[in-house]
């Protein structure tokens, strides 16, 4: 079976295709197989000779994944057949063995359980990789501290800010994802065991103990009780993973923005072939941000998706529980896609301080006027310290000239603020508010995270 499509590379990462390869599909759940024969004999309910002769078939290599997935089309799920695979196997060196192949378990068990351990591997990849984003992100807050710059609102200038500050509310985004990927972890980190119906009445009095034993042999948590139709813990990963892949959005929309030619004040990673036109060989195209906003588009309808499919039937879905096997891994995908493309784009960004400098500069300093209309309130009150300097911005416009020119050449202003003052408020840099203070609060969670 092919387990990708060709743009797959784009909008996912090696580690995670592996995760949820075919192969690596069926070898989890075979996991789940092996490790119940060894609980079922530890438990005494099968012998304990079966367990070597079901656990060595426990192999994906041996097992037919293109026949498993026609055979599934008729069976409606992947463990019914590969159960029939396994048992063959099994029969084929010890037919006493195959008897107790899946003994106690449902269809559901396998396919969940062996869903955990993908989502466990999964996670852990999604957390190592965004430890490596939080610290460049980390390494471009504490480098550019108190690089000025301009800060937009609605798309347009509004006050001078730090480079530094935007890259740490970048980070802060990303330290609370850090948070809810350590809890949705240990909330999904738990085995699915309930038979046919959530009772596991075919186990008589060694239920419990069996499951018990299926947990500790998974390394996974064993619930109060199983859980075939209440998918809240599946779709609190899907949700939290939507909830990552916004911020990457987010962080990614930004850089894109500031790559614009007409902004400059950023720049992706480049290297041979990275970005190109297939006409235009001037162009330095934003692709890293390209793929992690694919992803941020295409993420919201899946844990639409996912969430609907909560709404289940009784004991057992109709269609609800089955939706879900193939939305969660796009899910999955498209975030390790995403936060793979953006740790490239990060670690490699290029910042042009002396471009985010001059633009600033671009409107003669009419970003300053707030500077100054609260230095004036002290002297004429709000409304008329607003009054006047909207007055001076409107004149500044229609002339050409610098805010500080018409400022300084209102002698009634002069009269309340000096020259020196004035330069002092219409210059950027003293009027940076708590930029720093900020950024260092942030850089200082993020060390004792890390500790």
């Amino acid at each position: 079976m092919t387990d990708h499509r060709l743009t797959s590379a784009l909008f996912s990462s090696d580690g995670m295709t592996a995760i949820f390869s075919a192969k690596d599909t069926v070898q989890c759940m075979l996991d789940v197989e092996a490790a119940l024969a060894r609980a079922l004999a530890k438990e005494g309910v099968i012998p304990a000779q079966s367990v070597t002769a079901i656990a060595n078939a426990c192999r994906a290599d041996q097992i037919d994944i293109q026949l498993l997935a026609h055979d599934a089309r008729q069976s409606g799920n992947l463990a019914i057949p590969l159960i029939k695979q396994l048992t063959a196997k099994v029969a084929a060196v010890d037919a006493q063995a195959a008897r107790h192949v899946h003994w106690g378990a449902t269809s559901q068990d396998i396919i969940d359980t062996g869903l955990v351990l993908q989502l466990c591997q999964a996670i852990d990849l999604i957390t190592s990789e965004l430890a490596e984003l939080a610290d460049a992100l980390a390494a471009h807050a504490h480098r550019h501290r108190a690089t000025p710059m301009i800060g937009r609102t609605w798309m347009q200038h509004a006050l001078p800010i730090t480079f530094g500050l935007k890259a740490a509310g970048w980070l802060d985004a990303i330290l609370r994802h850090q948070e809810r990927l350590v809890i949705v972890r240990k909330n999904v980190s738990v085995v699915q065991f309930g038979g046919a119906a959530g009772s596991l009445a075919s186990l008589g009095d060694k239920g419990l103990a069996v499951s018990q034993a299926l947990a500790y042999e998974l390394q996974l948590t064993l619930p109060a009780i199983p859980w075939h139709t209440h998918r809240d813990r599946i779709a609190e990963v899907g949700t939290m993973l939507g909830l990552l892949t916004g911020t990457l959005g987010k962080i990614a929309r930004d850089i894109s923005l500031h790559t614009q030619t007409e902004i400059a004040e950023l720049s992706e990673p480049s290297s041979q072939g990275r970005g190109g036109s297939s006409t235009m060989p001037n162009k330095r195209n934003p692709v890293g941000c390209s793929a992690t906003l694919t992803a941020a588009h295409r993420v919201p309808a899946l844990v639409s998706t996912l969430l609907s499919c909560m709404v289940q039937e009784h004991e057992r879905a109709l269609g609800g529980w089955q939706a879900e096997w193939d939305t969660l891994p796009e899910i999955i995908q498209l975030t390790s896609g995403a936060l793979h493309q953006l740790c490239d784009v990060v670690e490699g960004l290029t910042v042009h301080v002396e471009r985010m400098r001059s633009n600033i500069d671009i409107t003669h300093g009419l970003v300053m006027a707030e500077s100054v209309s609260i230095a004036l309130s002290n002297h004429l009150g709000r409304a008329a310290a607003h009054e006047l300097v909207e007055a001076a911005c409107a004149q500044a416009i229609a002339t050409d000239k610098s805010l500080f020119d018409i400022l300084q050449a209102d002698t009634h202003l002069n009269s309340l603020i000096s020259r020196d003052e004035l330069q002092k408020l219409v210059d950027p840099v003293n009027y940076l508010g708590q930029a720093e203070t900020f950024v260092d609060r942030v850089l200082t969670e993020h060390r004792q995270r890390k500790h």
